[in-house]
């Protein structure tokens, strides 16, 4: 196969050559960041790319999703030390062969890189029993939906204080000569009632609903 490896780590990215074509494999190019990957990519079309997901001036994931749409005949398998459920499913949802963690012996590696030669999902079964988890979920209510009337005056008054722009626990407890910990308190009721996530999913939502003056 020809392979290209995005990593910017060089000691790594030495490393790996050195597995590869002791295996048989032809390394056609090495990227330092998810640019240099989609440059590469373009000009020397390379069977698969070996993609680390956190990199300088363009991540994994956002270099994996545009190869899958300019290039979907360009196998891509993500490589990444971290364990984060979140990370996996952003990189199959980009396109993504297979994922893959750096700490694999190397007989399991070559095995599912092969998988992935033949178009089967590159992924240890710990990991594909997380994916199918995830995709077995029932899918969740939109955000938004809760109650505006079930917020108490002092909740719709922190409220009106974050549309104006102000949103730090600090500056909102000053504003109301309360404790911090009194404000995450009816912020906290607030994300609850709204059945929102964040403090922006609240000033979006308030706004398009005109909860408050």
């Amino acid at each position: 196969m020809r392979i290209l490896i995005a990593d910017d780590h060089a000691l790594f990215r030495d490393g790996l050559k050195s597995l590869l074509q002791v295996e048989g494999h032809e390394v056609i190019g090495e990227a330092r960041n998810g640019k240099e990957a989609l440059e590469l990519t373009r000009r020397l079309l390379p069977d698969m790319v070996l993609m680390d997901v956190s990199m300088p001036e363009m991540d994994g994931i956002s270099a994996t999703r545009t190869l899958t749409t300019e290039l979907p005949a360009v196998k891509v398998i993500i490589l990444t030390a971290s364990e984060d459920d979140a990370k996996l499913f952003d990189a199959i949802k980009a396109g993504a062969q297979g994922f893959l963690l750096k700490n694999l012996e190397a007989d399991d590696f070559f095995s599912l890189l092969d998988r992935a030669s033949h178009g089967e999902p590159a992924l240890t079964p710990n990991l594909a029993r997380k994916l199918l988890q995830e995709f077995a979920k029932p899918p969740q209510a939109p955000a938004g939906g809760g109650e505006p009337d079930a917020l108490t005056a002092r909740e719709r008054e922190v409220l009106e204080l974050m549309i104006e722009g102000i949103t730090s626990n600090r500056k909102l407890a000053k504003r109301l000569g309360v404790s911090e910990n009194t404000v995450k308190f009816h912020v906290r009721n607030i994300l609850d009632k709204l059945r929102l996530h964040d403090r922006a999913q609240v000033v979006g939502y308030a706004l398009r609903k005109k909860i408050v003056e």
